[in-house]
């Protein structure tokens, strides 16, 4: 039996083995075909050059044609693979448009006072001016001095069911006919009334054209907004121990969608100034990753457009309600309020920590909020003057029943237009395209869109090579 099984073994190999050289007989032809084959390629192909060193007689010949068809095939490969690496490093282009119009709309501007809080309220309460301290630390890194803590301590605990938000919507600075002397808005007149209220790291801060308004699309025809602030330092203060000295308006202007940041952006005014602002419109559009550093599908949850800053306070908002339960009020959201306790206990320890860890970090495309694919923003120049000649501080001091020191101490001038009726666009593309890369366009000769003169009856078209 075992010599019948290697039997048939040993003639299975041997028919393998038979079929194995007639194949390679019929498929391999021999020396003869191969070289009359190549020889017939060489002499029909279209690759240039080949039937040159195939026929020709000359061995000089042959070798001058066969090193140009060499070189020929390496500057290929290196144009090929230079496009390559070029197209894979995301190269961009930055243009810039400027866009004349008739009319542009108008932007949002929130005003805040310099002294937040209304004197009466704090003056036997300097504890205020730390919790607050605490409160705006959450939008504006603000460090806390422990020789403070123990009168922390003994607020809090004696104070449990204190709320630093109502105390100052209520006894923080407000806007009202007392302290918006006048409001012009190209040539129609305004009232506080049109004014959206908004918590800042300033305190009670008021915007004008703010989002739930319709977009106020202007010309230059008329001064732009024009206002003028009464700070009454009598009524309102701040603590100079913590470095707040200064008396005036702050403001900045922002996008209508937008909330208002003042962290380094807000302008200030200070008192017997008058201030002109002229602005302009700067929108940038910015490519996606690789090229750029935005990320095109990112939503945020509590605004409609989508910007570094509103995402830096949406992440803060989700950090700090995970960690602490509650939500600080001056970051949007719907979550529980904290508490006097809680922001003291748990959010300010909290911030400090997202800070420190970089758990909310903004800039390019791999961070929390990178750059937004599409932003507006608004240069600004400022001149100052002194506020009103002699005749303006008698006629102010008389209408508002105050002395001239008065007058000179605590009015505040404010002038916003626009510098001219356009609008900057800087937008980032691409470099090199999928099909630029594939099928490049050819160069054109005497194309007069090159900036090439051409003179009357002359006629411009594409030479032939």
């Amino acid at each position: 039996m075992d010599q019948l099984r290697r039997f048939i073994q040993l003639d299975a190999k041997g028919i393998l083995g038979k079929i194995r050289l007639c194949l390679i007989k019929k498929l391999l032809p021999d020396l003869e075909d191969r070289r009359k084959y190549h020889e017939e390629f060489a002499s029909s192909t279209s690759f240039h050059g080949v039937h040159n060193i195939v026929h020709r007689q000359s061995k000089a010949r042959r070798a001058l044609w066969l090193l140009i068809v060499t070189g020929c095939l390496a500057i290929v490969v290196w144009q090929i693979c230079s496009r390559f690496i070029y197209y894979f490093s995301w190269p961009t282009t930055t243009t810039v448009v400027v866009q004349y119009v008739e009319k542009v709309q108008f932007p949002a501007v929130t005003f805040c006072n310099l002294n937040r809080f209304q004197a009466h309220a704090v003056s036997n309460l300097k504890v205020i001016f730390f919790i607050w301290n605490i409160v705006s630390a959450i939008l504006q890194k603000i460090a806390m001095e422990d020789k403070y803590s123990q009168e922390l301590n003994d607020f809090l605990l004696g104070n449990q069911n204190f709320s630093i938000k109502d105390f100052t919507r209520k006894n923080g600075f407000y806007l009202n006919s007392s302290t918006l002397l006048e409001c012009d808005f190209f040539g129609k007149p305004c009232y506080p009334q049109d004014f959206e209220h908004v918590f800042t790291e300033y305190g009670n801060c008021f915007t004008f054209n703010h989002n739930d308004l319709s977009a106020r699309r202007v010309s230059l025809s008329g001064r732009g907004l024009h206002l003028l602030f009464d700070v009454q330092q009598d009524k309102f203060t701040d603590e100079p121990t913590l470095g707040y000295t200064d008396a005036g308006i702050t403001f900045v202007i922002h996008s209508p969608q937008e909330l208002p940041r003042f962290d380094g952006l807000g302008l200030l005014t200070p008192v017997g100034t008058h201030a002109q602002v002229a602005i302009r419109q700067l929108k940038s559009i910015i490519q996606e990753y690789p090229w750029g550093e935005c990320k095109p599908d990112i939503k945020l949850q509590y605004h409609k457009i989508y910007s570094t800053n509103g995402c830096l306070l949406e992440c803060k908002a989700r950090y700090i309600q995970d960690w602490c339960g509650c939500l600080p009020f001056i970051l949007p959201g719907n979550g529980t309020e904290c508490d006097l306790l809680k922001f003291y206990k748990c959010v300010y320890p909290a911030v400090y920590d997202i800070e420190i860890k970089g758990l909310c970090t903004v800039g390019t495309h791999n961070s929390t909020c990178p750059a937004p694919c599409e932003e507006t923003d608004y240069p600004t120049t400022v001149t100052y003057s002194n506020f009103g000649g002699e005749k303006a501080i008698k006629y102010f001091s008389t209408k508002l029943k105050k002395s001239s020191e008065y007058i000179r101490q605590n009015l505040v001038r404010i002038e916003i237009k626009y510098h001219d009726l356009s609008y900057k666009i800087t937008q980032q593309q691409k470099a090199l395209t999928i099909s630029e890369l594939l099928a490049p366009e050819m160069p054109q000769w005497n194309n007069p869109s090159q900036n090439q003169p051409t003179h009357k009856g002359e006629k411009r078209g594409i030479q032939e090579c």
